[in-house]
């Protein structure tokens, strides 16, 4: 069963955007003449772009085979008997054989979000001899992006450990396999010369 983390924030905040661009395309278009709609297009489909690049496309995909973190730049895969463990402290980070690997669309709460958290899981949970509740990192707390992503991990981790699949594990790469995103960043740049292509037309 394949499972994929997007944070909820970076959907909204793309489809957002786009809207606004929509609009903004269509009111130039009605307001102006064809001139101004080939000036404006070009920096409208690069900030619609490169919200999607940064908010809407990484996510953290999780299989029986391994974990895929599709990072902004590249896409890493990281294999089971790999993973030495999952931390959450800056965001979701995986200690592995490869090394440590961050996922962008994991990032831990901000000290606001914290904060909030923390104050409701005190007034909902016991707490112990010193007042504070629980050990977790911030990182972990429930509904975070950071805290959802790395539960998907651990429990699939967790379930193929119990299950024996990881008692001898074999590293089939010497190291993570990667794949970067060329043809984003070709996109993006592409539509950036246009925009400022744009400016000196204008």
């Amino acid at each position: 069963m394949r499972e994929e983390f997007r944070p909820g924030f970076g959907r909204g905040l793309t489809v957002f955007v786009t809207v606004i661009a929509v609009v903004s395309i269509v009111v130039v278009a009605i307001t102006a003449d064809l001139g101004a709609v080939v000036v404006t297009l070009p920096w409208l489909v690069l900030v619609v772009a490169t919200c999607w690049a940064f908010f809407w496309r990484p996510s953290v995909v999780v299989s029986d085979a391994g974990v895929r973190l599709v990072n902004v730049t590249r896409t890493i895969d990281i294999p089971w008997p790999a993973v030495h463990d999952v931390d959450t402290r800056f965001a979701l980070t995986l200690h592995t054989a490869y090394g440590r690997f961050s996922a962008w669309a994991a990032p831990a709460p901000g000290a606001g979000t914290a904060l909030r958290s923390s104050l409701r899981a005190r007034r909902t949970s016991a707490r112990d001899t010193d007042g504070v509740v629980g050990t977790s990192r911030m990182g972990d707390i429930a509904g975070s992006a950071s805290g959802e992503a790395a539960t998907i991990v651990r429990r699939r981790w967790e379930r193929l450990r119990d299950d024996g699949f990881l008692d001898d594990p074999q590293l089939e790469f010497d190291r993570a396999p990667t794949t970067w995103h060329w043809h984003i960043a070709a996109c993006i740049f592409v539509f950036a010369a246009l925009s400022m292509a744009t400016l000196a037309v204008g």
